[in-house]
């Protein structure tokens, strides 16, 4: 039995994960990088601006174990608030992340989405729906610099449809949105436009979990 359970197996196990599509997954959906892993597709990593004022970043959905009302959550931490439709704090805490995000976005608090003002039930979520990443994509092009019709294409390039073609609804994945944004900023963006280069790449090394 030692050897059946704790040999042959943990051997089986891993073989099945080198069968082809399923490595990938096996071994946490890592984003590569020029140095290392940038992240997982898997977990939603909402980044931190250098500058509130000029935030270049598509963000993630709040979570309910974030210190601050909008996030960023501690990917370190997953879990839901639990609460009810009817629970005070919660509706004291959508009401003013819509107020929060329609400033941020320079929008009416109506125009924002409900995913943009709801946590997710694990807190690490890394998908937003296309409406809310509509809503960011003006303040994104105007920050980086990027014309808006290229940052619409890098979101494009990030939305997934419904799974088998049928379950859930099309939505973004912000993980390889932002590591898209971040590689094509640093590459096609001018020293000084947006606010500058500077801007975008401390805040980068905010995106690993």
């Amino acid at each position: 039995m030692t050897v059946l359970c704790g040999v042959v197996y943990p051997l089986a196990i891993w073989a099945v994960t080198r069968l082809p599509g399923l490595a990938d997954p096996a071994e946490g959906s890592l984003l590569p990088g020029a140095t290392g892993p940038v992240g997982s597709t898997l977990i939603g990593i909402d980044p931190v601006a250098a500058d509130p004022a000029a935030d270049p970043w598509f963000h993630t959905r709040p979570s309910a174990s974030a210190a601050d009302v909008l996030g960023p959550a501690d990917p370190a931490v997953s879990g839901g608030s639990n609460a009810g439709g009817f629970d005070e704090e919660l509706l004291a805490a959508v009401t003013l992340r819509r107020e929060l995000v329609a400033a941020r976005e320079g929008v009416e608090p109506a125009a924002v989405p409900a995913d943009a003002v709801t946590a997710s039930a694990s807190g690490l979520d890394p998908h937003i729906s296309p409406a809310y990443a509509a809503l960011q994509t003006p303040r994104v092009a105007r920050v980086t610099g990027l014309a808006p019709e290229l940052v619409a294409e890098l979101v494009a390039g990030a939305t997934e449809g419904r799974t088998f073609g049928i379950l859930g609804e099309p939505r973004v994945n912000v993980t390889l949105l932002n590591t898209a944004l971040a590689e094509t900023a640093l590459t096609d963006v001018p020293p000084g436009a947006g606010g500058g280069v500077s801007v975008r790449v401390a805040p980068v090394t905010r995106m690993v979990p």
